[in-house]
């Protein structure tokens, strides 16, 4: 029964297309600047049979796959993204230039700096970051958290656990700039106005929005820091979430330094669905 309902969501969500037009500070999650493994696929075809290998499995929510092997996925253009190589779903990219074309008439630039980063390129982050490799707030955090717990949380505040991200799925993306000081200057105001205004008409939504405090009944009340960079193609990343929390269990997140806190830490119910409600 598990099977069954991640390969309807997968297949509903992923096959939308065909009938669709650092040294790290506390001011970056897991969007670390990262390329996809392996060389950019020279033709992306589109044969669902091919690409039911990948979404009729786990793989794609766990992030156990790579994109430039999937025709699900293509790489973004150049006048959407700084990255080289960097790949999202088709009809979130084709979402996404909408947007883009708009906001260009309304002054702003929007540039995609972190996109599809699968279980590896997130395994590098998180334990770049546990082994003491990247620094986080200027601190070797195995130094100085050397109970894994306490380190993982830290780590959690703006960093995901592999097997986790929602950038697996192809549906997220960062914009414009990682740090929180920015989108408090005027320029990063007015374009957060712009995108909480008009995201939602083009199908993107902030997932990680301002969490509350534990006495109010409004936002989010667990999960990562707010992050005004990271929006969410719904149409895709709805169906997928659903499929997430139904299919995968603790067994599933495994494979990295540190996974044995997930369980612990309920990575499940306090991260992947501590997000905005739509």
């Amino acid at each position: 029964m598990k099977y069954f309902i991640l390969s309807s969501f997968i297949l509903l969500a992923c096959m939308r297309d065909q009938g669709s037009s650092s040294t790290q500070n506390q001011g970056t999650m897991d969007n670390d600047q990262v390329m996809p493994e392996g060389n950019p696929q020279q033709e992306s075809g589109d044969s669902s049979e091919n690409r039911a290998v990948l979404v009729s499995s786990k793989d794609l929510l766990l992030g156990h796959f790579n994109p430039q092997q999937d025709t699900a996925f293509e790489v973004i253009p150049v006048a959407f993204t700084s990255l080289k190589a960097a790949y999202l779903q088709k009809e979130v990219i084709k979402a996404f230039g909408r947007m883009h074309a708009e906001a260009k008439k309304a002054g702003f630039q929007l540039n995609i700096i972190s996109a599809t980063r699968n279980f590896n390129d997130q395994k590098r982050i998180w334990e770049n970051k546990w082994n003491g490799n990247t620094l986080v707030n200027q601190k070797n955090l195995k130094l100085t958290l050397p109970d894994p717990v306490n380190r993982a949380k830290e780590i959690l505040k703006y960093s995901s656990m592999p097997g986790t991200s929602r950038h697996h799925w192809g549906t997220d993306m960062d914009l414009n700039n990682l740090s929180p000081a920015w989108w408090e200057q005027p320029e990063g105001q007015k374009l957060y106005e712009w995108l909480s205004k008009n995201g939602p008409v083009f199908g993107f939504h902030q997932p990680y929005s301002k969490k509350s405090g534990a006495n109010e009944n409004t936002g989010r009340k667990t999960g990562y820091e707010e992050e005004k960079w990271h929006w969410s193609y719904s149409p895709i990343s709805v169906p997928l979430l659903k499929a997430y929390i139904e299919t995968i269990t603790y067994d599933d997140i495994k494979g990295f330094e540190g996974f044995e806190t997930a369980k612990e830490l309920r990575m499940i119910e306090n991260y992947v669905k501590g997000v905005a409600s739509r």
